[in-house]
């Protein structure tokens, strides 16, 4: 990408992921963070700007002395295909470099399990979306895709879905499409995008509770994303908080998944109604979409619908619940509220906060907050396009050297 040796594109690109990170910063705090000189820091910009990649943005607020130049990255100069996946469903979107969405983000219903067509759906989807944005492919530095279950991030592999067989799952999407592609948990790429755009910028031990189709959790411990031994910490979904409950997917009872995500809430939903119970809800088919009917739930609570509402603080509480055992093991700062049930994230507020009464010592309790999420249902999109910039310095080593 850089006409350049790999060192000098290694830097290159530190500028860029830096820009990308900090918006608008200068060649000082450029100098901070990617520890490289100011001389080496302030050539290598000019000859960015002279190239199209970086702009000035004039000179910052006064503080006392000479005012700093400021700098950006030019937005429309590279660009990153996101991707969002859960059990149910996929979207998919081209940023540029500031997360606007330059191409509609296109949403397709996309069953995971039990599906051997997954992958190859996939792969054609992307190759089409790519291919219909009228984005130049040679700007696209690389595919994010964030998907549930048991993901390696070093080796490229889910364990839990999309088999590629003898290759890694990077490898054979990447094969398809030609760019470069990079895979994470949903629920850590959620984690992601709050440590670099959201609420965790500024707090260093952060709990983000993805609320879906499943419950995940990502940790920042220190300012960092805590992925444990194998990279797998984390599993909230499976806290088991009854002893009788509903049988989980995993073959336990009891599963906070179970019992509290928005395909339980759909599931009871139905059952509702089916059952006669007084609401707005007008699905009554065991063939509705439970996504369709996960989001029917949520609209019809901010609208006021006591059945919905009533289903979504009995999840909330018992996520309150589950929420009261990491207080108590990892006393964090602070917990956030994302993924797709922030639309909802104002209902489940209070019956959070009820469950950590009952449950956690009021001294840990205490000392955490709750705040629901900026960035909403877009986290996973904003994590994937940071999973790949967080790489985006490591690909411009095998740039080759001209002289």
């Amino acid at each position: 990408m850089f006409n350049t040796n790999k060192k000098t594109a290694k830097l290159y690109a530190e500028i860029i992921q830096q820009l990308y990170y900090g918006e608008q910063l200068s060649s000082v705090e450029l100098s901070i963070r990617i520890d490289k000189s100011i001389p080496l820091v302030t050539k290598a910009i000019n000859h960015l700007i002279e190239a199209g990649f970086v702009i000035e943005q004039g000179y910052a607020p006064s503080s006392g002395g000479r005012r700093p130049l400021i700098y950006s990255v030019r937005h429309d100069r590279l660009y990153i295909v996101t991707v969002a996946m859960d059990q149910l469903s996929t979207r998919i979107a081209i940023v540029d470099l500031l997360n606007n969405y330059v191409s509609p983000v296109e949403i397709i219903n996309l069953k995971l399990k039990d599906n051997p067509d997954a992958l190859n759906t996939l792969t054609d989807l992307l190759v089409k979306h790519i291919a219909n944005s009228g984005v130049d492919k040679e700007k696209i530095i690389g595919v994010g895709i964030g998907m549930p279950g048991f993901v390696n991030v070093h080796e490229g592999i889910n364990y839990t879905y999309l088999d590629a067989g003898d290759k890694s799952l990077t490898q054979h999407i990447s094969d398809v499409i030609g760019l470069p592609v990079y895979i994470d948990n949903d629920s850590s790429l959620i984690t992601l995008s709050e440590l670099k755009f959201g609420v965790a910028k500024s707090i260093k031990d952060v709990m983000v509770i993805n609320i879906g189709w499943g419950i995940g959790l990502g940790m920042i411990l220190n300012g960092q994303i805590f992925r444990g031994e194998n990279g797998f910490a984390g599993e909230f979904s499976h806290i088991p908080i009854t002893e009788d409950g509903t049988l989980c997917a995993c073959g336990k009872q009891g599963c906070l998944e179970a019992e509290a995500s928005l395909l339980a809430v759909a599931e009871k939903a139905i059952d509702g109604v089916k059952n006669g119970q007084k609401t707005s809800l007008q699905f009554i088919s065991d063939d509705d979409s439970k996504l369709a009917v996960g989001d029917e739930v949520m609209d019809a609570a901010n609208k006021g619908d006591q059945f919905a509402i009533e289903l979504l603080s009995d999840a909330a509480y018992k996520i309150g619940r589950g929420l009261s055992i990491l207080i108590h093991i990892l006393n964090p700062k602070a917990i956030v509220l994302s993924g797709r049930g922030v639309k909802v994230g104002k209902l489940l507020l209070a019956p959070i906060q009820q469950a950590l009464n009952k449950y956690c010592i009021p001294r840990l309790a205490g000392g955490t907050e709750i705040f629901i999420s900026d960035i909403g249902f877009d986290a996973e999109l904003i994590g994937a396009a940071v999973l790949v910039m967080e790489n985006f310095n490591n690909e411009q080593q095998n740039v080759p050297a001209h002289a």
